[in-house]
């Protein structure tokens, strides 16, 4: 038996399942009290006053204690609202012949309230409590022959202040629940929050490293190797040090290739398995829903990995735009290299949006509208341009360009001219 709690419905745990507070013990502990110190009351003011059916008085006090016990300590009055109503109607039925051989039967009544109101529904047993206080008054009535006020207004405001009593605890466990809910909840965000900023710091970091060993290792190493083949090329054959300069480049081909594996092993797991076009077409190959193409347009090159990663989010941003909300039959990612650009484009037959009736990013984003600023976002980080253009009923297109970096393709040109004869003579 617990304290008074929200009423038992089949859909949720009986709130003697759950584990009681030390409010709640107390509370429990208060109201076996309380009906046991009522009852050895009323077995003892019958047995001091010698009255004429003291026995009947005494058993039916025994009676009620045992069955008050034995749903004490039976799982499924806890656990089965029928069950508590079963158990409650033998209460009331052994009390109704207590108040029949005795007018103290009547305090009875206020612990019997506190239990109809936890154990059945709250309609059910505020009837219940009604009837209670009616059954009291009237016992009262026929032991002291006369219908005063305080025969009323007793059973009635104890009633009353039993009903108010289990509401307000109702209600405090209800915000006590929520407050349990939220703290959880901010618990989790927290955590998960805290996962976030790790991930995204280990990529930052990642990416950091990738590009600044890219940029610097890399293309110093290449340089070396130009320099040494211009050298090669400049001496005699037979000249002595072609020996030592082949060794040198045989040291600086092992160290780029070594600095180029760092690189890889860098750049984001969707990278990690070859170059940006094809993990683009894996992505299309892997899309829910709609028909979705890769096309390729150009001469692909490899891109820096901050350029490589921002292309690959904005796209699976999109796509996953297109799956949850365009109700798109087919969509297609271009990717498009040019001379000092490359330009992403995801475009889809679905149902669109009008960009100006609503705030951007908000349209489609599918994340709470963070979507649209998301893509933008990696575009604009870049020195990029990133536009959307969509009409209710005509698709959606989105595009990004991002011009390349001049560090990059000056080494791109390097790369592509490295084995002509008149690039090394120049050197």
């Amino acid at each position: 038996m617990t304290a008074p709690a929200p009423p038992v419905s089949p859909a949720s745990p009986s709130p003697a399942t759950r584990a009681l507070t030390p409010v709640s013990k107390v509370l429990r502990l208060c109201l076996h009290a309380l009906l046991l110190g009522l009852l050895a009351l009323a077995a003892g003011r019958a047995v001091a006053d010698s009255a004429p059916r003291s026995g009947w008085v005494i058993a039916a006090c025994a009676v009620l204690a045992a069955v008050y016990a034995g749903g004490v300590r039976a799982p499924a009055v806890h656990s089965s609202p029928r069950a508590g109503a079963l158990w409650l109607a033998g209460l009331g039925a052994v009390w109704a012949g207590l108040l029949v051989v005795s007018s103290d039967g009547l305090w009875i009544a206020f612990p019997l309230y506190f239990l109809e109101l936890h154990l059945l529904r709250l309609r059910w047993g505020v009837a219940a409590v009604a009837v209670t206080a009616c059954a009291a008054i009237g016992g009262f009535v026929a032991h002291s022959g006369a219908a005063t006020p305080g025969a009323f207004l007793g059973p009635l405001l104890g009633g009353a202040v039993a009903v108010a009593t289990v509401l307000g605890y109702q209600a405090l466990y209800r915000e006590s629940e929520r407050r349990r809910e939220l703290i959880e909840e901010l618990i989790t965000t927290r955590a998960e929050l805290a996962a976030a900023e790790r991930g995204a710091g280990i990529l930052a970091e990642r990416e950091r490293l990738a590009r600044e060993i890219h940029d610097t290792l890399a293309q110093g190493l290449s340089s070396i190797q130009l320099l040494l083949r211009a050298a090669e090329r400049a001496l005699p054959p037979q000249a002595p040090a072609l020996e030592h300069i082949a060794r040198a480049r045989g040291a600086a081909q092992e160290n780029l290739a070594e600095a180029r594996r760092f690189v890889r092993a860098l750049t984001p797991p969707d990278l990690e398995r070859g170059s940006l076009a094809a993990a683009l077409e894996r992505l299309c190959a892997g899309i829910p829903g709609p028909r979705v193409r890769f096309s390729l347009i150009g001469s692909p090159r490899v891109l820096p990995t901050p350029y490589e990663v921002a292309l690959l989010r904005i796209a699976q941003s999109a796509l996953a735009n297109v799956v949850r909300h365009a109700r798109a039959g087919r969509a297609e990612i271009t990717l498009t290299f040019m001379d000092a650009s490359v330009t992403l484009d995801v475009v889809d037959d679905g149902h669109g949006f009008d960009p100006a009736s609503v705030s951007p990013g908000a349209a489609g984003s599918g994340d709470g509208g963070f979507g649209l600023p998301a893509m933008r976002s990696r575009a604009e980080t870049l020195g990029g341009l990133f536009t959307v253009e969509s009409d209710p009923g005509q698709g959606t297109a989105v595009a990004v360009t991002l011009p390349l970096p001049l560090e990059h393709l000056e080494h791109a040109d390097r790369a592509e001219h490295a084995d002509r004869p008149d690039a090394v003579e120049a050197l």
